[in-house]
């Protein structure tokens, strides 16, 4: 089944907070299986602007090109996912980031890898698999 990171699960490998080793955990088997963990490009850029407030700009670039070699396929947003995002926008009072990450996860048949409560709202919906 695929991985889909939403931006707290990749802070939290990134920051080496609690959860850190089962984040690392999913990059390893996916490095070893070739078989690349997801995130779409608006939760990576969600993933910049929190190292940019915490560590500025010139940091923030050179964790942003590390990021870049990790085994993460970076989707593009199409017009399905803007949609399903949009849905549980609605439904699920999410954030329009959050729930990009949601609509991956469901449009891609995946689990979800999040330490984010928020999303406790659709697990009725899609797999999650908490990072704690």
């Amino acid at each position: 089944m695929v991985k889909v990171l939403d931006a707290l699960a990749l802070m939290v490998y990134l920051e080496k907070e609690q959860g850190y080793t089962k984040v690392k955990d999913l990059f390893t088997k996916a490095a070893e299986s070739e078989k690349n963990l997801l995130m779409t490009t608006v939760n990576l850029g969600e993933v910049y602007y929190v190292l940019v407030r915490n560590h500025g700009v010139e940091e923030a670039e050179k964790i942003l090109q590390l990021i870049e070699t990790f085994p993460i396929e970076f989707v593009e947003i199409d017009m399905a996912l803007a949609k399903q995002a949009a849905l549980y926008k609605v439904t699920l009072k999410l954030s329009f980031v959050d729930s990009l990450a949601a609509a991956l996860t469901k449009l891609r048949k995946g689990e979800l890898v999040t330490k984010d409560k928020d999303f406790k709202a659709i697990e009725q919906e899609i797999k999650v698999s908490w990072v704690e």
